[in-house]
Order: C-alpha cells, then structure tokens, then sequence
C-alpha cells in the first residue's frame, strides 16, 4: 500500500531514486549473507511506507515478514511481535526449550512463568535466523512508533544483534523511539522543488498560477501526501487563487482536516462503516460487517457511494493513511465511539480474542462499571503470562478508572501501582500508589500502599528514601502475614547494607527482625539468612557466623525461584562466612539457574559475584570471560551496578594505567548516588592494586576509607591489605587495630581461606620466633584452597620476611615460588614486587614482559567464545549467552580458528593453554543439578 502518493506520477517513485537505492543495497547485503538493519525516519506522509514498498519489489528471492504498528494496539503485549512471526511458528519446536517456551508464552499458544523480555528476545533472534537458513529474510516494521512497546523492545534488541545472518531489518517511523536508537537511519524529508512540482501538477485539474504552485511546495516542504490531499478539498476558486490553501496548524494537521473534510461529505451509513473500521485495529472485514450489521448498517448500501478512497477492502481492511483512521476516529462524537465499541465488543469472540473484547467494552463504558473493571483484571492476569508488563499495566490502570467501590479501588490501584513499577513506567507508579493510600480501607490496604511506594522508591535508585518505607511497610504488614513482612524485612536489611550509608537504618532494621517471635515450624532458608544477618548487626561475628553456616546449608539448595525473587542477597553468606569452595559452586549454580530460567535482568547481579569469586582463583581468562558476559548484558538490558568484579580483576593484574581509571571512575559515580558498596570496593581495589606496586602509604589511606564505611563485608575483606601496608609503612597502631578487626572477623569460620589469611596477617606483626610457623601455616593452609592469588601472597610475604631476617635459603626458595605463581597468574605488580626482592638477594631475574602469542589478537568477543568452547558449549548455548545467534557465533569462531591456527573445537583447550590462559586444573565442572 503506497501512502506518500508518489506512485501516481507515470514515472515511477518519483524522486526517491537515491533512497530507493540505499534500501536495496540493505536488502543485497542480507542476501549476500551479512545483515544489515536500516530506520528510514520522517514526518506523516513523507512517502516511507512508499519507499518501503518500493524498495521491497523485485525481492522474490527474500522472504519478506512483515509488521505494522497500529497506536490503538499500542497496549496489547507483543501483538506486532506476533505478527511478524506468525508466519514462522512452525519452527518454535527447533528452538531450545527456554527460548521455544518463551515465544509459546507471550503468543498465547500455552501458559506458564512470564518470560523475561531479553530471553523473547534471544528467542526471536534465534528463530529468524533458524529460518534464514532456508532462504533470505527482509523484516518489514511500519509505523514502527505504534508498536506495542514489548515488541518495540525485542525488535530493537534483535536488530542490535544480528550480523552474520542473510536477515535485512527496515522500520520505518516517525521518529525513532528509545528502543530503535542507535540502528542506522535513513531520514526522508520532503521532494526536491522540481519533483515537488511535478507530482503537483499530476495531480490537480485545474492549472496553477505557477507562484501559487511555488507557494504550496514551499509550505508543504515537498511533503507528498500534503502536495496530493490538501488542493481536494478546496474549489478551482481557491485552488487557482490560492485562497484557503494553507490553514494555521502544524502539516499533518492540516493533512488530517483534509480528510476530516472528506469524511463529512459521506453519507452517514458510510461514516458509521468507517468508524467501525477505525475502532477495530485488527483489519478484519467479517468482524467489521457483523458490528455493522448489529448497528442496524447495510454494509452493501453503505458502500454503494465509494469511500473516496480513503478505505481499501480486500482480505484486510486497510486505511489510506493512519492519519484517515486518526481523521475518522477524531470526527466521531463520543457518543458514537461508544457505540461502535460496544458493538465490537459484542462481536469479538470472548474465547479466542477476550483481550481486545474486554479492551473495547472498557472503551464503551461511560462511568464506571464493576463486570468490565473484573474483565479488565482477568486480562491483565493474561498479559502478565505472557510477560506483557506494559499490557499488565495499561489493563489494570483502566480497571482502577472504571472501580466505583472505593475498597475494590485501592486493591485494584496497588496492583496497577506494581505492575506499573515492572513496566519501568514510575510515574504511574507514583500515581496509582498515590490513589492506592488515598483509598485504603484498612490498615492491611495501608501496608500494601505502603510495601508498593517502598518498592518504587526503591527503583527509583538504592538510596535512604526508600529504608524508612520498606521497614515501616515490614512493620505493618506484621498481623496481617509474617511470612511477608520477613521477605520485606529481608528486603529492606539488603537494601540497608547495599547502600553502606550509614549504621543506624542497618542497626534499626536488625533490631526489629531480632523482636520478630519465633518462625513456627521449619524455618525457611530466607528466614535463616534473615535471622543470621540481623545478628551480624546486633551480636557480632561469633553469634551470627554459626547461623549463616547454618543458612548456607540451606541456600546450597535453594529453589530457582527463591535465586530470582532474593538469592542475591544471599550471596554475602559465602564472604562473611570465608568459604571459598561454598561461594563458588554456589555463585556457578546460581548464574545457570538465572541463565536457565531467562531472566536476564537479575543476571548481572550474580554474574558480578562469580566474576569475583572466579577472581580470587587467579583464573584471569575465565574471569575476563565471566566479566564481559555480566557487562554485555548489563549493556543490553539497562542494567547499572558497580563493576566489583572487573575492579579486582584489575587490581590483581597490577597495571596502573587500566585500574586507576576505572577505580576513580566508580568511585565518583558510585560516591553520587551514595551507594558506597561500590565506593568500599573501589577502595579495596585500590588497596590492592598499590600493595601490589608496594605504595604503601596509598594502600593505608585507600584501606581506611573502606573500615571507616560501615559495610559488612569488603570493609572485612580489606583488612589483610590494611595490615600489610600499614606494617611496611611502621604504622603499629593501624596495623594491629586492623588485625583485631580480623582475628574477629576469621577465626570463627574455621575455614583454611579465613585462618589461611588470619595467619599471614599475624605472621606479619609476630616475632621472629613465631613467624616462621605463622607463615607456615598460612602457606599449608591456603594451598589447600584454589585461592592461587592469595597462597602466591602468602609465598612473597614470607620470603620478604625471611630475607629480612637473613634466611637466604627459605627466602629464595619463597621468592621463586612466588615470582613463578605472579607470572603465571597474570599479577603483574606483585610480580615485579618479588623480582626486586630476589635481585636484592643477587638473584637477577630478568623483568617479566607480555609474552605474545597467537591469542593475543582475538577480541574480546572471540576470547569470550573460545573459552565458552574450551568450557564444552555448543554453538546455540554460547550464542544463549552472548546474545547472539548460532551462525554468528560459528562466524567469530572461524576467525578464532584462523587466529590460533587450529582446525577444530578439539583443538581450542591446547592453544589456549599454549597461550597461557586459563590452566587445566581450574576448570570446574558443571554441577549435577545445573547439567540435567
């Protein structure tokens, strides 16, 4: 369908010669086999539905799937997505089965979990590029600015994504929404004067003044529609004597009361039709014909007459111009709209379509009405199935306009106030939690207005707003459900210790969850993590650390489920508790279960903590890998959160230049936002990046902010570093403060990572005849850990000590030990740390450079697939990871093989050892759980 009008002209597509060819070369490209994506972008009738079309002629090669935005289905959860892959749903069942369930979800053909909105997503990727295997495929969006925004949003995602795949993306739009930003644009503006000109003079009768003619290019800026509607509704009078051509207003304005004009001059049977038409955005001629016919139109008699062209029939009913819908639609009194509604609705098959049906009666209602508001609910319970969170919303705000009963209101207004919160709409949000408070009933309906405006606040950003909320929400909810209010009391304890602002919200919120009486029965894992943390707070370590070993046993465990809605604030059990083992099998089951179940907003969080914990092994290529897929996924679903894990992975490498940056950059940002979690770990980083390059006087100061914050677990983590500088800069006082702090904090773990670093540290400020045997110990026991960086630590820390004291042959034999871990780690600070000492020994160590190898060329996105392929993944779960579809990971992983000259998967585990990344023995295997 044309509707720029420039088709008309005998010519052809008149003066789109050059954009007409920028469209095909996207669409060669995609048949060569490189995808290509394009946003032709510009003003109501500017002709890009014509480009468009004419661009796509002549593609009998290409398979063309299409979609078009409708703004009265802007509320309907992924219809356009629908659309567009209806034609392929045969192949969900070559999908994965997260993928394949995610699609089988948001279309409706089945019900279960709501998928995560990246995991559809990854799902539609997958699927085209499943069927650009058979033959090219061109994806053609119109009005892309009336797509629903679920659909809106995986089409941009998708888009993004492709590169290697014979798949061709052409949206055209008005302007280009948040999510098409970015992709490349063709923008069209109107016809050059000449053109102009010429499809004006094809397309009026009468002949023009040619300063009249000037005049209406020059006003309507070449716009084609406007050179072909506005002269139809004026007389050759005015048309010839340019009177009344142009009216005040903007241009589709203007274009919109031509039309207006011509809908008034129908006779009413076909003013009805078109209304009916308008109001339905399904385009379905049998549903448009029994409204009629139950509005009393003779469907044949009302077309008798014509439309004036403004209305196609053929196997859909399509409007000339969304701008004659919106001219249609506009006319009609209120009254009428009603009607037509109603008698949609009346005709809409409650079983097959009851969304649009409860849609449209919601439309009709004139006041409030309690069936449709109940309607409305249902269909808003089915959206929210199909992870249609902008539906969810949109249902249950109309539901609360149409409540009379003000109890039922403030229920129904909690509800669109959360539902809202998931849409990341927080401005109706605020609005409905504001309805919500205003009419609750009860003082349950006060603690649920409360819980919701604790939970906005709180997306708001981590700050101190939201703590006061979430603990008196945690309160109230009380005598009404214990179980809830724990969870809130979690919530709020996490939120708390997050931020590290201050110690009165942390200690005011332990101090209630301690008055809570006893849980009944077997206490849940949340309800064990709860009670451990509070008493970290009001009892101190000795207490709390039997509790969390407790609570740890239990989160082992925990339901996927219980991993999405609050495994991450389990996460600091493993730290506080210094089991290294626990944290990282618990850290890699968790990331599989959050990659398993597809939700990918949650899945930085834990990504970030097995960066760490990965880290601390001294595995740098798999924590390089872990730290791009946790950022890349950030990047895709909007996610920001301090980057811990790349922090200490820089710190650890040494290199000023790359770390110093980064540290000071978090710091800012983190220190603005006052979550000075983020601000604890740049300092710790600090720490040990510049005990690394021996800067001890640095180290101190950066050591100290983290003490002085009051957070629980990197202020604990620093406390090694602390010692260790403050001992080499003869600070005594700091150094054996420090080591109290950790002596409380380690010694009743029993672990060999907490009593391993407990015995370098005190090794440190020993005598020289309990040193040794400190020493000793922490070597026995950090070599029974895979914390290959802190054991290296250990080595170099007592080498020092025993060149110091003159022991040549236990200083050397340390030194080397130390040199070689450094070197093979990666710790290259550290490393020229122990080089200095073992030349003042008379020891020459040449300075240890970056060797090259073949690896070092790869990418980081080649590397990141290499090491998934030395880690067993198949093309389709790397592609699941990175984002990307199978074809384009066989793409990268061709250069990979060229890179490394080998052949084979086989091949990629003894090239990267080769290239020194990543030794064998690190490898973990996946847990059992996680494999099946």
């Amino acid at each position: 369908m044309v509707n720029g009008a420039e088709a008309i002209v005998s010519t052809g597509l008149l003066g789109r010669q050059a954009e007409t060819a920028q469209l095909r070369a996207v669409l060669r490209s995609a048949q060569d086999g490189q995808s290509a994506v394009l946003v032709i972008r510009g003003g109501a009738g500017v002709g890009k539905s014509a480009v468009l079309e004419h661009a796509l002629e002549g593609t009998e090669d290409m398979r063309v799937l299409r979609a078009l935005g409708v703004e009265s289905e802007m509320e309907l959860a992924f219809a356009a997505l629908h659309q567009l892959c209806a034609p392929l749903i045969g192949k969900l069942r070559e999908l994965p089965a997260p993928q394949r369930t995610a699609l089988e979800t948001v279309f409706g053909l089945k019900v279960g979990t709501p998928p995560d909105r990246f995991l559809v997503g990854l799902a539609v990727l997958s699927l085209i590029s499943l069927a650009a295997e058979e033959q090219p495929i061109c994806c053609a969006v119109d009005d892309a600015q009336w797509l629903d925004r679920a659909s809106a949003q995986v089409l941009g995602f998708v888009a993004r994504r492709l590169l290697a795949e014979p798949v061709a993306f052409l949206f055209a739009a008005r302007q280009s929404g948040d999510e098409l930003l970015g992709l490349p644009e063709l923008e069209l503006t109107g016809l050059r004067d000449s053109d102009a000109r010429s499809l004006l003079d094809a397309v009026t009768h009468a002949r023009l003044d040619h300063r009249i003619r000037d005049q209406l290019v020059a006003e309507t800026r070449g716009n084609p529609l406007a050179l072909v509607e506005l002269p139809r509704g004026l007389t050759t009078t005015q048309l010839a004597g340019g009177l009344g051509l142009l009216t005040a207003g903007t241009l589709p304005g203007q274009i919109e009361q031509s039309f207006r004009h011509r809908v008034q001059e129908l006779p009413e049977s076909t003013r009805m039709l078109l209304l009916i038409a308008a109001a339905d955005p399904v385009g379905d001629p049998t549903l448009t014909w029994r409204a009629a016919e139950r509005l009393g139109i003779k469907v044949n008699e009302a077309l008798d007459n014509g439309t004036d062209g403004l209305l196609t029939i053929d196997e859909r009913i399509r409007f000339r111009h969304p701008l004659v819908r919106s001219a249609v639609y506009g006319s009609a009194t209120a009254a009428d709209r009603r009607t037509v509604h109603l008698a949609l609705a009346d005709v809409t098959d409650p079983l097959r379509d009851p969304d649009r049906r409860a849609w449209h009666l919601a439309t009709a209602a004139a006041g409030p009405d309690e069936s449709v508001a109940a309607e409305l609910e249902r269909s808003a319970e089915r959206a929210q199935g199909r992870g249609g969170l902008a539906a969810t919303a949109a249902f249950l705000q109309r539901a609360v306009i149409l409540t009379s009963d003000v109890g039922r209101r403030a229920d129904r207004a909690v509800a669109a106030a959360r539902a809202s919160l998931h849409a990341a709409d927080l401005g109706a949000a605020r609005r409905y939690a504001e309805i919500a408070a205003h009419d609750a009933q009860d003082e349950f309906q006060d603690a649920q207005a409360l819980l919701v405006r604790s939970q906005i606040a709180f997306a708001a950003g981590l700050n101190n707003e939201a703590l006061p909320l979430l603990l008196e929400a945690a309160r109230q909810l009380e005598p009404f459900d214990m179980d809830f209010a724990r969870e809130t009391y979690l919530v709020a304890w996490g939120s708390a210790a997050l931020i590290a602002a201050d110690r009165d919200s942390l200690e005011e919120i332990s101090q209630a969850v301690v008055r809570l009486p006893p849980v009944s029965g077997e206490p849940r894992p949340l309800d064990l993590v709860l009670d451990g943390c509070a008493r970290l707070v009001t009892s101190g370590r000795a207490v709390a650390i039997p509790l969390l070993q407790k609570a740890a046993a239990a989160i082992a465990e925990l339901p996927a489920r219980d991993v999405l809605t609050w495994g991450w604030q389990a996460n600091g059990v493993s730290g506080t508790i210094w089991d290294d083992e626990f944290m990282r099998s618990t850290y890699t089951r968790e990331v599989e279960l959050v990659r398993a179940a597809g939700a990918l907003t949650e899945l930085p969080i834990h990504l970030i903590s097995l960066g760490v914990a990965i880290t601390w092994t001294g595995d740098f290529a798999a924590a390089d890998a872990v730290v791009g897929e946790g950022d890349l996924v950030a990047t895709a679903t909007g996610t920001h959160l301090a980057p811990n894990a790349k922090l200490m992975l820089s710190a650890l490498r040494g290199k000023e230049a790359e770390a110093v940056p980064l540290i000071t950059t978090t710091m800012e940002q983190a220190g603005a936002v006052r979550q000075l979690m983020g601000v604890t770990c740049a300092n710790w980083a600090a720490a040990i990046l510049y005990n690394g390059l021996a800067r001890y006087e640095l180290a101190v100061q950066a050591a100290q902010v983290c003490t002085s914050i009051g957070e629980l677990w990197v202020s604990v983590w620093v406390l090694p570093e602390l010692v260790e500088a403050a001992d080499r800069i003869g600070d005594d006082e700091v150094a054996r403060s420090a080591l109290a702090r950790l002596w409380e904090a380690t010694e009743p773990c029993g672990t060999d990572w907490a009593l391993g670093i407990l015995a370098r540290s005190r090794a440190l400020l020993a005598d020289d005849a309990s040193a040794g045997a400190l020493f000793e110990e922490a070597v026995e026991r950090l070599g029974r850990t895979r914390l290959r960086p802190e054991l290296a630590r250990a080595h170099l820390l007592y080498g020092e000590w025993a060149r110091r004291g003159g022991r040549r042959d236990v200083a050397g034999d340390r030194l080397r030990t130390a040199y070689q871990m450094f070197v093979s780690i990666g710790m290259e600070a550290f490393a020229e740390r122990a080089r200095r000492e073992l030349q003042a020994m008379g020891e020459p160590v040449r300075r240890t450079t970056a060797h090259s190898s073949a690896g070092d060329d790869l990418t980081p996105q080649e590397r990141q697939i290499a090491l998934m392929v030395r880690a067993g993944l198949s093309n389709p779960e790397i592609g699941a990871r990175l984002f990307l579809s199978p074809r384009t990971v066989e793409w990268h992983l061709r250069k990979v093989f060229a890179k490394l000259s080998i052949t084979s998967r086989r091949q990629v585990r003894e090239a990267l050892r080769d290239a020194g990344w990543a030794p064998d023995e690190l490898i973990d295997e996946p847990a059992d759980d996680v494999r099946r």
